[in-house]
C-alpha cells in the first residue's frame, strides 16, 4: 500500500520503518525542508531517533502535496500542541477514500478536546482511527516486540489498521472505544512525570507501585467522566502504556519528573530539551478538564502546579500523603 506519515519525530519515524519493513510504499513528510535534505543525504533521524538507519525505500519530503500524491492510508503524528496546525495544512489534500490514522498521544491545549475528534473535524472525515498502547519509538524501530490497540466507531476501519501493521514482532489489538484509548495515552504521560519526581527524589519501588496504581484510578475517573469505558484502561492503552511510560529509560515524560524531582526548574528542563515531554503540556489540558467535569485527580493535580505554578516538590509530597484518610 502506498502509505504517508505527517510528521518526522521518533514515533513517526518508528512507524515509517515499521510499514517500510513490510513492503509498503512509505513516505514520511517533515515540516522543514532543510531538515528533511538533511535526512536524504545521511539516511538519519538522529534528531528524534538517533542511532537508527532509514531505509532506502523510506521517501522523504516536505512537500504536502508530493507526500499525499496517491496515499491510501495517512497517519498523523506531529506532536498534540502542534496537531491542530499542522493538519490544518492538509486540509484539501486529505480525503475521505484514505484511511487516516491518528498516533498522536494527548489532548488539544486549546480545545481539550481528543485528536481524533480534532482531526475529523478540520479534515472532514469521518472515522479516524487512534493506535496507541506500550510503544516507545527506539525499541518498535530495533523490531524489539510489543502489542497496541487500533481504536475506531467505525470497526472495520479499526480492523484494517490491524491488518496493515500487524507483523511478526508487532501485535494489534481492536477496541471501539476511541475516547477510552485516547484519554489512557494523555493522562499516563500526566502520571509518568510524577513517577519521574518520586524517583527524583530517590524514593523506592514501594512509592513507583502506589503511584502508578492510583494513577490508574484516576485515569479511570477521567475516562468515565469524559464518556469513555474505564475497562478498556485495564487493556494496553491503559495499564499497559502506563507502566512503560512511568518505567522506561526512553520516557522523556519520567525525565522531566526526575529532573523536578532533583530540584530543576520547569523553565530550565524543557529549554535543554531537544524533544517534546507530551505530559507538561497535557497537566495543563487535564487539570482544566478534570475541573469542568468535577473529577478528583490529586496526583495529576499536582504535576498540573509543579510545572505551571512553581508548587515546591516537597510540598507536594506532603499533599499526597496528608489527604483526607478514606477507603480505596
Amino acid at each position: 500500500m502506498k502509505i504517508t506519515i505527517i510528521g518526522d519525530g521518533g514515533w513517526g519515524t518508528a512507524n515509517a520503518l515499521l510499514l517500510a519493513g513490510y513492503g509498503h510504499e512509505v513516505t514520511m513528510w517533515g515540516a522543514f525542508p532543510d531538515y528533511i535534505e538533511e535526512m536524504r543525504n545521511t539516511r538519519r533521524n538522529d534528531k528524534f531517533l538517533k542511532g537508527i538507519a532509514l531505509p532506502d525505500n523510506l521517501n522523504l519530503t516536505s512537500d504536502k502535496k508530493e507526500a499525499l500524491s496517491g496515499a491510501e492510508v495517512v497517519v498523523l503524528a506531529p506532536p498534540s500542541k502542534y496537531f491542530t496546525s499542522v493538519v490544518e495544512g492538509f486540509k484539501g489534500l486529505i480525503t475521505e477514500d484514505m484511511l487516516v490514522v491518528s498516533i498522536t498521544k494527548g489532548l488539544c491545549e486549546k480545545t481539550n478536546r481528543r485528536m481524533t475528534d480534532l482531526g475529523s473535524e478540520i479534515l472532514g472525515v469521518k472515522s479516524i482511527v487512534v493506535l496507541a498502547g506500550p510503544t516507545h519509538a527506539e525499541e518498535v524501530a530495533r523490531g524489539i516486540p510489543t502489542a497496541i490497540v487500533a481504536s475506531c466507531e467505525d470497526e472495520e476501519k479499526a480492523k484494517r489498521v490491524q491488518e496493515i501493521w500487524s507483523g511478526p514482532l508487532f501485535r494489534v489489538y481492536t477496541s471501539p472505544d476511541p475516547t477510552g484509548v485516547e484519554i489512557g495515552g494523555a493522562v499516563k504521560n500526566v502520571l509518568a512525570i510524577a513517577v519521574g519526581c518520586s524517583d527524583g527524589m530517590g524514593f523506592g519501588d514501594n512509592t513507583r507501585a502506589a503511584l502508578i496504581t492510583r494513577g490508574l484510578v484516576e485515569m479511570k475517573r477521567f475516562v468515565l467522566a469524559y464518556g469513555g469505558h474505564p475497562e478498556t484502561l485495564s487493556g494496553l492503552a491503559g495499564i499497559g502504556d502506563l507502566i512503560v511510560t512511568c518505567t522506561s529509560k526512553h520516557s522523556r515524560n519520567h525525565s522531566v519528573g526526575e529532573r523536578l524531582g532533583r530540584g530543576e526548574k520547569i523553565g530550565e528542563i524543557l529549554s535543554s530539551m531537544q524533544m517534546v515531554a507530551e505530559g507538561v503540556w497535557n497537566s495543563k489540558v487535564v487539570y482544566e478538564i478534570a475541573k469542568t467535569l468535577n473529577v478528583e485527580m490529586p496526583i495529576c493535580n499536582l504535576v498540573y502546579a509543579l510545572c505551571y505554578k512553581n508548587y515546591d516538590i516537597k510540598d507536594a509530597v506532603s499533599a499526597m500523603i496528608m489527604r483526607e484518610l478514606k477507603s480505596e
